[in-house]
């Protein structure tokens, strides 16, 4: 039987450990066994196997343990998280112009960027915006949007929210007009130095 411990965070998350290991002085995985072993063998205290043994060890010296063990679960977590959390923030990022059509010339333009505007989600950020003329004395809405590429899908964007109810009693139909990768490491731009001609006498 595997236990997960996922809620380290909290304190009942560490209260439901702290009692795991109550009765346990290991906690087994191949990972979690080299991880431990180093720092068990400073102590003299052997490791076999796949979990840390204490046999032959009083019990009073099982609380050491369990706290040591306790750290090294909570600093692993701590570091994944942190992994995870970086890793998210260098997801590339994308530049969108959306081209936005009414029904007719009648729908309020006002409300319909109002009702595109208030779609709120993780790694979507609205930019500027512009009405466009587009025949018949219909006006269109253009507007920019950056998304976060691994958080925000724009074909998931367009159908299942601008053209979905309740924002498709304004929007008849969106068009993709630029789709643009942001570069997360932008180049600098490398300045032209003039050599200065050497002046003769």
């Amino acid at each position: 039987m595997v236990m997960a411990f996922s809620d380290l965070a909290s304190a009942s998350g560490l209260k439901k450990l702290d009692d795991y290991l109550s009765t346990r002085s290991y906690i087994t995985g191949d990972q979690w066994y080299h991880r431990v072993e180093a720092l068990l063998r400073i102590s003299a205290i052997s490791g076999e196997s796949t979990a840390v043994t204490v046999k032959g060890l009083l019990m009073s010296r099982l609380l050491p343990i369990r706290r040591l063990l306790l750290s090294l679960l909570i600093d692993y977590h701590n570091e994944t998280t942190a992994k995870a959390s970086s890793k998210k923030k260098d997801s590339g990022k994308s530049s969108i112009l959306l081209d936005v059509k009414p029904w007719d010339d009648e729908t309020d333009m006002k409300k319909l960027e109002e009702a595109v505007r208030s779609i709120r989600m993780e790694g979507l950020l609205w930019g500027e915006s512009k009405l466009v003329a587009a025949g018949y004395g219909i006006k269109k809405l253009q507007i920019m949007l950056t998304i976060v590429d691994d958080l925000v899908s724009v074909s998931a964007l367009i159908e299942d929210h601008l053209t979905a109810e309740p924002i498709n009693e304004y929007v008849q139909s969106c068009e993709i007009l630029s789709f643009n990768k942001i570069s997360s490491h932008p180049r600098r731009k490398r300045r032209n130095r003039k050599k200065k001609s050497a002046s003769h006498p």
